[in-house]
C-alpha cells in the first residue's frame, strides 16, 4: 500500500470522488499545511490555522498508479483558483499535493508540466506542492460523509454533480 494526500477543495466532496476508484482502499477527511496542532474542524473552517482541508488515500499501486490519482485530482477541481472551489473560499480549500517522497513530488511537477504543456486549463496551475509535515485526521462526523448524508442538500447540489461528472470521465477506473 502506499499514501497520497490532496488538498482540492471541501472534502465532503474529495473523499466522495477518490473512495470510488479501484485500486483504493481508504480514504481519510482531514487538515494539513497549517501552523496549529490538532486543529478542529471549526477552527480549520473559519481560515485560522493556516491548515487545507485534506484527504489521506491509502491505494494499492499495482491497481492504481500515483499518475492516476494526480490525473483524478488535476480533473475534479479548479488547480488555476487560488484558496478558492466553488463558492468555498479561505486558504482552507487551496489546491495542493502534499507529497510524502521525492518520487511524487518528481511525478507532481512532470504532470503539472505536461497540462501546462498542453494548455489543459486556460489559466496558469496554483496547486502547491508541498512536503507532507503532520496529517490531522478529521473529526468522526466527516469521515465517510457523503455515503452517510446523500440526502442532504449540500451533497444533492454539490457533491452529486462532481461525482456524475467523475464517473463518466473515469467510467474504466471504478469500483465494480
Amino acid at each position: 500500500m502506499e499514501t497520497a494526500i490532496f488538498a482540492n477543495g471541501c472534502f465532503w466532496c474529495t473523499e466522495a470522488i477518490f473512495q470510488r476508484l479501484q485500486g483504493v482502499i481508504s480514504v481519510l477527511p482531514g487538515y494539513t499545511g497549517g501552523r496549529v496542532k490538532n486543529p478542529t474542524y471549526e477552527q480549520v473552517s473559519g481560515g485560522y490555522t493556516g491548515h487545507a482541508e485534506a484527504i489521506k488515500i491509502e491505494f494499492d499501486p499495482v491497481l492504481l498508479s500515483f499518475r492516476d490519482l494526480l490525473e483524478v485530482f488535476f480533473s475534479t477541481h479548479d488547480p488555476t483558483t487560488l484558496n478558492r472551489q466553488g463558492h468555498d473560499e479561505g486558504d482552507q480549500y487551496r489546491s495542493a499535493v502534499f507529497y510524502l517522497s521525492d518520487h511524487q513530488k518528481q511525478e507532481a511537477e512532470q504532470f503539472i508540466a505536461e497540462l501546462e504543456r498542453d494548455h489543459v486549463f486556460e489559466n496558469p496551475i496554483v496547486t502547491q506542492l508541498v512536503p507532507l509535515d503532520v496529517f490531522y485526521q478529521a473529526e468522526d462526523y466527516h469521515k465517510d460523509y457523503y455515503n452517510q448524508n446523500s440526502n442532504k442538500p449540500y451533497c444533492q447540489m454539490v457533491i452529486n454533480p462532481k461525482l456524475d461528472k467523475f464517473k463518466k470521465k473515469f467510467a474504466s477506473k471504478l469500483k465494480g
